[in-house]
Order: C-alpha cells, then sequence, then structure tokens
C-alpha cells in the first residue's frame, strides 16, 4: 500500500487510535481535549481513513470497533522522509543543524543527541 500524508484531523484521530490500539468512534471522541469535535464528524473522518487504508474494523451488527492497519512507526517514518525531502532537501544532516541553531544547543547537548543516536542505530543492527 503506497502510505498517504494525513491531514492535520486524519493525525489526531490516527494518534488516538494508535494510543487506544482499537476503539469505537464513541471512545475516539472521548480522547479529544475540550472542545470536542462531534460523533458524527468524527466518524466521518474514520470512514476516510479506512477507504485511505489506515484504519480496519469489526462489525458488531451496525456499530465498528476500529484499529489500525499502518503502524505508527511506519507512518512516522514516511512522514520524517517526506518533511526532510520537502524543507530540507533530504539531508538529515540540514535537519540536526537546523534544530541544533533553532534550540541554541551546546556541544554537549549535541554530543548527547549523537550518543542517543548512536545507541538507536546499535539496537536496530543486532
Amino acid at each position: 500500500m503506497q502510505l498517504k500524508e494525513l491531514t492535520k484531523a486524519e493525525d489526531q484521530v490516527m494518534q488516538i487510535l494508535w494510543k487506544l490500539d482499537k476503539a469505537f468512534v464513541k471512545d475516539i471522541v472521548t480522547e479529544f481535549d475540550e472542545p470536542k469535535p462531534a460523533y458524527n464528524t468524527v466518524s466521518t473522518i474514520v470512514r476516510i481513513l479506512v477507504k485511505k487504508g489506515f484504519i480496519g474494523y469489526k462489525a458488531y451488527g451496525k456499530t465498528h470497533e476500529y484499529y489500525a492497519l499502518v503502524d505508527k512507526d511506519e507512518y512516522s517514518k514516511f512522514f520524517l522522509n517526506k518533511f526532510v525531502g520537502s524543507y530540507f532537501g533530504g539531508s538529515f544532516q540540514k535537519l540536526v543543524s537546523f534544530f541544533a541553531k533553532e534550540n541554541d544547543m551546546s556541544v554537549e547537548q549535541i554530543e548527547q543527541l549523537m550518543e542517543y543516536v548512536e545507541k538507536d542505530v546499535n539496537k536496530e543492527d543486532k
């Protein structure tokens, strides 16, 4: 399946569904901050996500229990690669450099970040 970028509303619903693992529309609505969106609004977004292949469901009569078909890490990787490609010419070094400058990071903080990344990369290699 070819992943597509989510709209802000779709992303909000997916974040909730990834957190809950599986849920009915009423459960998703409950997780929103105030002012909560209308049930019908969330239901429409969920149906769009089903059509896009992000969400599956199990039917219980007329009600449906929804669950994610796309893993959060898989979407995060897709989104980050698209973001880095669009704003930083595909260069993760430019991305890190940008955040280091914007957040006025010290050399020590940058070294800590590099250690964290190295540990994470080494975990994946094993």
